[in-house]
């Protein structure tokens, strides 16, 4: 039987507020959406979930507005069996929300108006250190200030617990804070962004790899939608390709791969297999609408893996 993972998630929670349309409205345009969906995210909220769902025990430290979206959060956390303990409230200040909008083809394009995630700092990770001391992984990205986050990559270093980066949304950053990472986890943009070099293809993707490498980074796996993913480390890279999907809503699937691929590692399966798990978990997120709403939970998902490996 596969170890139970304990993983902790520093970061945010959001509110999702979805719009499907056909297209975009242009400049100063106003136009008829087909359909409307609220729902919870915020990426950190989103990898706590799909980590949730794949079996791992999870421990969600965030700040939430003293709005109508704070509690309904913190509930939504304790019903999904995560732990919200260190979920806190900020009078005064607005839960993070995301507006965002879908065309038909699946593509989104999102706003993040981070609210209370804002307001998390490192005197709240010394608060909740006893909870992550107890973790076997922490999970972090960039929905929360940037001082928060290395503070928190130097705590999961000094205290020897593994720590997975998604640099989401991207941002200028000092590579340095990061270095010494267990796995920096951006999709093309987001590599591009910080890397420095454009990523286009797989090959782009590997010259992206080597120079955040050569930045002190021990593994980068870089996420690249239906061209799969690239896992790059000192002893060389792997191309580890998609698994088709018919795609109806992208949102959240980088968020999916994060939180199952964090684990399927901690579960102890091989780095490779952890990555395949994780691509095909996030393909099949795309299949449903929203984010959370659309992961699979544990069985479902052990019924695709054993069809594909099979097939």
């Amino acid at each position: 039987m596969a170890k139970c993972p304990r993983i902790a998630v520093v970061g945010s929670a959001n509110v999702d507020l979805t719009t499907f349309s056909d297209r975009f409205p242009k400049a100063g345009e106003t136009i008829f959406g087909d359909r409307f969906d609220l729902g919870f995210g915020g990426k950190g909220a989103n990898q706590a979930v799909a980590a949730r769902l794949c079996g791992a025990e999870v421990f969600m430290v965030a700040r939430v507005g003293d709005d109508l979206f704070g509690p309904a959060t913190i509930k939504n956390f304790e019903k999904l069996g995560i732990d919200a303990s260190q979920v806190k409230v900020v009078r005064g200040v607005s839960s993070g929300v995301a507006p965002i909008f879908v065309e038909s083809s699946g593509q989104n394009r999102i706003i993040v108006v981070k609210g209370a995630n804002d307001t998390l700092r490192p005197a709240d990770v010394d608060a909740a250190a006893a909870v992550l001391k107890s973790a076997d992984c922490i999970v972090l990205q960039f929905e929360i200030p940037l001082e928060t986050v290395y503070y928190t990559i130097r705590f999961a270093r000094e205290n020897g617990i593994r720590c997975i980066l998604n640099p989401a949304p991207a941002q200028e950053i000092d590579v340095r804070e990061i270095a010494d990472l267990d796995y920096f986890v951006p999709n093309e943009s987001e590599a591009e962004a910080i890397g420095g070099v454009p990523v286009r293809n797989v090959e782009d993707a590997k010259r992206c790899a080597e120079k955040l490498l050569g930045g002190g980074i021990r593994r980068v796996l870089i996420t690249l939608g239906e061209k799969g993913a690239l896992l790059a480390g000192s002893e060389g890279m792997q191309h580890l390709p998609a698994y088709f999907m018919k795609s109806v809503d992208s949102t959240g699937a980088g968020d999916a791969f994060i939180g199952s691929f964090a684990t399927f590692l901690g579960e102890g399966a091989p780095e490779r297999e952890a990555a395949m798990r994780a691509n095909l978990y996030a393909g099949l997120s795309t299949t449903g609408v929203g984010t959370q709403k659309s992961f699979y939970d544990r069985e479902r998902f052990e019924g695709e893996w054993a069809a594909i490996t099979k097939g």
